[in-house]
């Protein structure tokens, strides 16, 4: 078996300059040229894995087909690569302090004494290994959280260095992620924290082998060699990454940067044919030349922080570069909404989407929100807590089910037509213990959910405690509202939908986590394509 290849990418001067997005173009560019590639993140938070904290601490959370909570860039990861990543792809501190705790329990150790090195480095690289060891990637990319300094960080650039010789210099490299401010009161770039940044990473025992150094306007060659000069870097293992509109732009101006040849050069492999792109870049033409418009209301209640719905804006993009529709979505904050001014809140919207969480806070905005596009026949996508909100809404204003909740928001209601699932009830300990992961959906025939899949059989992933509760199934059928996807094994509805509604669809699963640019997500397509009229036309 051939010698699998590691590339870390690593960032410095501020977070969020965007290493996710850039370890996914990487990887695009590699797979377009005919190698298997995988990418995984390392956290340096002392979570076992994201599931416990609150969007507006970490964005959204992820989850893999496997059933694993994860950072929100292996969200990025699976969009760009159409490839799944899985609950290897995702490795925090906690995750490692807790595995090396529990073998010092079992006495794995034999009495030595347990450190940071080896003991703590050498897990991290045994789950960094982990994925190149199944014989499936040529290449693995791994993005380290955080910044190049930070205490959190450091055992993981040690790991990284010993990588390095542990695997020998043809098998590793690393892609360090900087910043290169414009000063406009002097009117020039500014390379003074890219070189501190690279101070720091080498005096950490790594040097850098390619810099991609990201800014809102182009660079000149002379800065470009000025970095090179002072981070002892090759002239073309120096980088640009200039703000673009569209995060999907990222790999094509890596391809014109020379990125992905650059790091094959260095790993000593074959440039094989230059990547095509020609799926990509047809999805870039039509997400740039919209021939209709749609305004789509999201409501939820981390509207402040949009990451906390990314992967439903993504799967928008990606719904809305398929019906060749520039999509509006305007984030609407689900306590802001109530029956009074419901209507000049929504009225405007082309459609309506009430989005996943936990919760009461924001509940009846959310409620309110589903009452009006059923009243008005605008068409509604309910997901997770949203199709739960379409199950309470109905039966308290068509079924007349007074006071009728989920026994999340009220343990006493009188019909809690959702409820907490039986296995959940003896449940004490939070993290890793709801519904995760890919489980299987029977459609029934004759409904929109046929329609759009166009199959009987479908996996989805989830992640949710309450269900909706079969004691009413009947009662629902009977007024119009039916279940049109069930779980073959547990009878679980996964799936409602109403009768004699333009489009009105609520899914008790996350299906924007199986949105990719290649695969656009079909019931956001078919959503998306509800949503658009004649009027839309541009």
């Amino acid at each position: 078996m051939a010698e699998v290849k590691y590339v870390f990418v690593t960032g410095g001067v501020a977070s969020s300059l965007g290493k996710g997005i850039i370890s996914s173009s990487l990887a695009k560019l590699l797979q377009s040229r005919g190698y298997n590639v995988t990418i995984q993140k390392l956290d340096p938070y002392i979570n076992v894995d994201p599931g416990t904290l609150n969007p507006y601490e970490h964005g959204e959370c992820y989850v893999t087909i496997d059933g694993a909570e994860t950072d929100l860039d292996l969200g990025h990861y699976e969009r760009f690569l159409n490839v799944h990543t899985t609950q290897a792809n995702n490795v925090t501190t906690g995750r490692i302090y807790k595995t090396v705790i529990e073998k010092e329990r079992r006495g794995d150790y034999l009495g030595k004494t347990v450190q940071v090195i080896p003991h703590i480095t050498d897990e991290i690289k045994r789950s960094i290994k982990l994925v190149g060891k199944t014989g499936e990637y040529d290449i693995v990319i791994t993005e380290i959280g955080g910044t190049v300094g930070d205490i959190e960080s450091l055992p993981y650039i040690e790991a990284v260095r010993q990588m390095k010789w542990d695997e020998g210099l043809k098998n590793c490299m690393v892609i360090h992620l900087t910043l290169v401010p414009f000063l406009s009161a002097s009117g020039e770039h500014k390379t003074k924290p890219t070189q501190h940044s690279v101070k720091t990473l080498l005096e950490a025992g790594i040097q850098p082998d390619v810099l991609v150094l990201r800014t809102e306007m182009e660079l000149t060659q002379d800065v470009k060699e000025k970095v090179a000069l002072f981070c002892n870097v090759d002239k073309g293992a120096v980088v640009q990454s200039v703000d673009v509109s569209s995060i999907y732009e990222v790999p094509v101006k890596m391809l014109e940067e020379g990125l992905d040849s650059t790091v094959l050069n260095r790993l000593q492999l074959d440039l094989k044919d230059d990547p095509p792109l020609l799926a990509w870049r047809d999805f870039l033409e039509k997400q740039a030349h919209p021939k209709s418009k749609v305004t789509i209301g999201l409501v939820g209640k981390y509207v402040e922080l949009p990451d906390a719905y990314k992967s439903i804006a993504e799967s928008f993009a990606h719904g809305g570069a398929a019906n060749e529709c520039q999509v509006d979505l305007q984030l609407i904050h689900s306590e802001e909404i109530n029956p009074e001014n419901v209507k000049s809140q929504l009225e405007h919207l082309d459609g309506i989407t009430v989005a996943p969480g936990f919760g009461a806070r924001g509940i009846e905005g959310k409620i309110t929100a589903v009452k009006y596009a059923r009243e008005n026949n605008i068409p509604f996508f309910g997901i997770c807590l949203g199709m739960q909100c379409a199950v309470i809404e109905f039966a308290r204003n068509v079924l007349e089910f007074e006071k009728a909740d989920s026994t999340e928001m009220d343990p006493k209601t009188p019909y809690p037509v959702i409820d907490l699932m039986e296995e959940q009830k003896s449940i004490t300990y939070k993290g890793g213990t709801m519904r995760l992961g890919g489980y299987e959906c029977n459609i029934r025939k004759n409904s929109k959910a046929f329609e759009t899949y166009k199959r009987t059989e479908i996996i989805e992933r989830h992640r949710h405690r309450y269900e909706f509760n079969n004691k009413y199934l009947d009662d629902f059928d009977k007024a119009g509202m039916y279940a049109t996807g069930i779980n073959p094994e547990s009878d679980l509805v996964e799936i409602m939908e109403l009768k004699d509604h333009k489009w009105f669809v609520g899914v008790q699963f996350h299906p924007e986590y199986s949105s990719t640019v290649v695969n656009p997500h079909p019931l956001f397509v078919n959503f998306i394509e509800a949503c658009c009229t004649r009027e839309n036309i541009l």
